[in-house]
């Protein structure tokens, strides 16, 4: 189990991702030193603040949304995991003729009487 949780991490585009993290991150900050700059320690009270929320995502999407795909899949049955995906319906073949579309009247007519 541990190998092929290495072997699928280690193809992972690393350094895309810390391309991506890092330009997001230099954004957001000059986003913030823009908008609010260095007056009244703002900037010095909101660092600890993004980093903090910068990391609980990092965290949420890196870690925790594959570690529940994962553990849906293996835990609850293959079963349980795919009947949660909608399956699409197959398209009926068209007769030929042009598709003829009925009408249906607005919303507020199907509503219930409220008197």
């Amino acid at each position: 189990m541990r190998h092929r949780l290495q072997k699928h991490v280690a193809t992972w585009p690393w350094r895309r991702v810390g391309v991506l993290a890092g330009v997001s991150l230099a954004l957001a900050l000059m986003l913030v030193i823009y908008l609010f700059g260095f007056s009244d320690h703002f900037f010095g009270r909101l660092f600890p603040a993004f980093l903090v929320l910068f990391w609980l995502l990092a965290v949420t999407f890196l870690a925790v949304v594959p570690f529940v795909t994962w553990a849906t899949g293996h835990w609850f049955g293959p079963g349980w995991a795919e009947a949660s995906t909608p399956v699409p319906r197959p398209r009926r073949a068209s007769s030929g003729s042009a598709a003829v579309r009925s009408y249906s009247p607005p919303a507020t007519s199907r509503r219930p009487e409220t008197r």
